[in-house]
């Protein structure tokens, strides 16, 4: 019974373990390749699944092969966590500054808004000057070309889950007694995590097409405010964990 009652609380935890700072920053990277709100909720959603996976494979892997993080390892996990939000902040400006990349609302003859990233590389005209003609790809070739961004969102969320299994473990050994209902919470706090993250995702698409209808500066600003966003809170991630992870070996060299 105690179990039971435990699965709302599981799928609420889930729900709002996917508003954290480390996990905010990541995602709104990945958003700022725009899309409409389908596309990005579907980001959220392969963030969600992909951190999902590896909280299985780790739950697995403990109680069948006796598998155990230490917590030398799981700072390690958090450190390259870190320097992977960092490094997808400096994408974001970097991709802006290589390619003039700002985002462009497109509204389609049967009046279907969306939003996409509008590249300017390697134009000699202002962008203001710029006839901003847009091409757009059949369903079949879209759908390929969201593929490798879904997947790395997916990767993204596999590598948080892998980083965050070690408090996942001591959360369910208060409330679960077997393999089974550790699994159960699983399923119950992964849906939460899919669930907040999607909700999320549609929630960033408004103040991004908003902003796109004011023009302006305001959409390059919200873009480097992202990337200068995932810079920093990866940047501190690593930092809080780079004594745990190495301060053995500087010691042992002091």
């Amino acid at each position: 019974m105690e179990f039971l009652a435990a699965l709302p609380l599981g799928l609420l935890i889930g729900m709002t373990h996917a508003l954290e700072s480390d996990h905010l920053a990541a995602v709104a990277s990945l958003q700022s390749r725009g899309g409409g709100v389908r596309a990005m909720v579907s980001r959220g959603v392969a963030w969600g699944l992909g951190h999902t996976v590896s909280l299985f494979a780790v739950c697995l892997g403990v109680f069948f092969l006796g598998l155990t993080i230490s917590g030398r390892m799981e700072a390690g996990l958090e450190f390259v966590v870190g320097l992977m939000i960092a490094g997808l902040g400096a994408h974001v400006l970097l991709r802006m500054r290589r390619e003039r990349i700002h985002l462009h609302a497109h509204e389609h003859a049967d009046r279907t808004r969306h939003l996409h990233l509008h590249s300017h590389a390697g134009e000699p005209v202002r962008h203001a000057d710029s006839a901003h003609e847009h091409s757009h790809k059949s369903p079949e070739r879209a759908a390929l070309a969201r593929r490798p961004r879904n997947g790395l969102v997916l990767a993204v969320g596999m590598m948080h889950g892998l980083a965050g299994s070690a408090g996942f473990l001591v959360l369910v050994s208060a409330t679960a007694d077997s393999l089974g209902q550790v699994l159960g919470y699983l399923l119950v706090f992964g849906l939460g995590s899919i669930l907040g993250m999607a909700g999320l995702s549609a929630v960033v698409a408004l103040p991004l097409g908003k902003l796109e209808r004011l023009g302006g500066w305001l959409p390059g600003a919200a873009m480097t405010a992202i990337g200068l966003g995932a810079i920093l809170v990866g940047g501190m991630l690593a930092q809080e964990n780079f004594a745990t992870l190495f301060g053995p070996l500087l010691d042992g060299h002091a």
